[in-house]
């Protein structure tokens, strides 16, 4: 097995990483403290065609591989966590999904200009009494006529605070379970569309997670994202691609915790000589390359998988638990190793740490990736 990058890939690498470094990593505490979407940074990532990377080219994307954008948000994570998942949502639960289920019309409208970056796009799933049980969701979509009457209300929907679009899953019949979900195509300026609350969180401060409430907002089919009922496969299939990029995301911030955990145990002095040479940090520095090297190459695995075209709901599920779980891990003993220093803002650790915890919550928390691996496991997948 080759496990060298192409030579696009790793000219992809090297673009996103200096880019990355020069735009965006002076930026990253800033972002952090303001807590405001840096849409500047977003253009910024579209001028570098990093909005819609899986897209083929007539819609407006680069028709690049799942490795080449999952190495892209881990590059961007790296320098600042709350940019890699912005563009993480942009990329895999809103261009994905409507590249994949949309008629040629939606995606002219839906897909072309967020693929362009010209637009940002959401996913609504989330509510405030279903998570990881999506069959539950309240929202409901009833007919009326030739239209659909949408009425509910969505969480933590990350991009929501300047997304243009999203993409919205409603109960269309509460009496079929998983079966009666549908996803639906909801401009922001679509009557009864409205912002609620607006999170204020530990991490990722910046990536504009609100309340999207919808009242008696009215649709036609045309705004139907796939057939009816057919709403659950939508999001499921779409966070199979989700958790790849974050699990991307997630290898990411362990690799600039990493980094800055091998700079500073270099340069700190205890007992009279630097705390690299001593063994306990050897230890954990050791410990962390190996966690982080494992993640990439799970995550590397699962987008591989992705564009098989075969099922990867297992290689994502591991890529996601591995690597959030690692991430977790890696910024924890980054803040030890940093001392007293890791605990102050001052120092970038602290921000790693906060930011890191979310990976083993969204897009399907921990205990769910070992729910999809064992139910693979047991069915022979």
């Amino acid at each position: 097995m080759d496990f060298r990058l192409t030579e696009e890939q790793r000219l992809i690498r090297d673009m996103v990483r200096e880019f990355a470094r020069e735009e965006i990593a002076p930026r990253a505490a800033e972002i952090d403290r303001t807590r405001e979407f840096p849409r500047d940074t977003f253009r910024k990532c579209a001028d570098l065609n990093l909005t819609g990377m899986m897209v083929p080219e007539e819609w407006g994307g680069t028709g690049l591989d799942s490795v080449s954008y999952v190495i892209a948000v881990e590059e961007l994570s790296r320098a600042c966590a709350t940019t890699g998942v912005i563009i993480s949502v942009n990329n895999s639960l809103y261009c994905d999904p409507v590249q994949r289920y949309g008629t040629d019309a939606q995606k002219e409208r839906w897909l072309k200009p967020f693929a362009l970056g010209e637009k940002i796009g959401c996913y609504c799933l989330t509510e405030p009494h279903a998570g990881s049980d999506a069959a539950s969701l309240r929202t409901l979509a009833v007919r009326e006529g030739d239209t659909w009457v949408l009425n509910g209300s969505k969480v933590f929907v990350t991009n929501g605070i300047a997304a243009d679009c999203a993409i919205v899953f409603a109960n269309t019949d509460r009496d079929k379970g998983n079966r009666g979900l549908t996803a639906f195509l909801v401009d922001r300026d679509t009557p009864g569309y409205s912002i609620g609350k607006h999170e204020t969180k530990m991490g990722i401060t910046a990536s504009g997670s609100v309340e999207i409430v919808l009242d008696h907002v009215r649709l036609s089919d045309e705004h139907r994202l796939g057939a009816e009922g057919e709403g659950f496969k939508v999001a499921m299939s779409t966070l199979d691609g989700g958790r790849i990029g974050i699990a991307a995301q997630a290898v990411g911030i362990a690799q600039s915790a990493l980094d800055h955990s091998l700079s500073y145990a270099r340069e700190r002095k205890a007992f009279g000589k630097p705390i690299a040479e001593l063994q306990a940090i050897q230890f954990k520095l050791a410990n962390m390359a190996v966690a982080v090297e494992a993640s990439r190459m799970l995550t590397y695995r699962a987008a591989v998988a992705k564009d098989s075209g075969r099922r990867f709901s297992q290689e994502s599920a591991m890529a996601k638990l591995m690597a959030s779980e690692a991430c977790v891990a890696a910024t924890r003993e980054a803040v030890q190793i940093y001392g007293g220093y890791g605990y102050i803002n001052e120092y970038p650790v602290e921000r790693l740490y906060r930011d890191a915890k979310i990976t083993e919550i969204y897009e399907g928390t921990s205990e769910i990736q070992r729910v999809v691996i064992a139910a693979g496991l047991l069915k022979g997948e």
